[in-house]
């Protein structure tokens, strides 16, 4: 895998993700390549945003988040992405499935999953296993709300999940920045009342 954000020889400066997606769905397999190196950027801000803001408690790095997110895009290649903003929008969701997989696997673990002795200290936990319950309990509150209202849910994934900002998730989904504040609010709303 690649750990910068240049571009390739194979990649010009007028190509967009959105051309190297569709080069990708036509069966060009040397474009998956060329897309990661368009999208490594993005993925990154992203990444780094989610983890900055909900801490270090999924023990992912960025660049690992980042690599995590475009191996599993990868490996949907099934799918049809059709341009740059639905790739961010999966990718969106691709990232809150890596974080709370991570964390139920590190709960598991803090539960004697894989334990095979026990170390006794006096430290008092540092609150991370807090953090990754409530992220446990919004990803399943999201699962609930998703019946009722999926834009909302995107909305959800692409601000608390990716850490985008309202006019990149206006930008992805084809709404105003007002529908984006709108939606956010009233899932906000939502998922306070499913968490209470």
């Amino acid at each position: 895998m690649h750990n910068t954000g240049m571009q390739s020889a194979n990649v010009t400066v007028g190509d967009s993700l959105t051309d190297q997606i569709r080069r990708v769905q036509g069966g060009d397999a040397a474009a998956l390549h060329d897309v990661f190196d368009l999208a490594y950027d993005d993925l990154r801000r992203i990444a780094r945003a989610r983890l900055s803001r909900g801490g270090r408690n999924t023990l992912l790095d960025t660049t690992s988040l980042v690599h995590e997110s475009f191996l599993r895009v990868v490996n949907a290649c099934r799918l049809q992405l059709n341009d740059r903003n639905h790739f961010l929008r999966y990718a969106s969701h691709v990232m809150r499935s890596i974080v709370v997989d991570e964390l139920r696997r590190r709960l598991a673990l803090c539960n004697g999953g894989d334990a095979a002795h026990v170390t006794l200290n006096s430290r008092i936990d540092d609150g991370s296993q807090a953090a990754g319950d409530e992220v446990l309990r919004i990803h399943e509150a999201l699962d609930e709300l998703g019946q009722y209202d999926q834009r909302m849910v995107e909305v959800v994934e692409m601000r608390y999940f990716a850490g985008m900002t309202e006019k990149e998730i206006a930008d992805v989904l084809g709404i105003t920045e007002r529908t984006v504040r709108r939606d956010w609010e009233k899932a906000r709303l939502l998922l306070a009342e499913a968490l209470a």
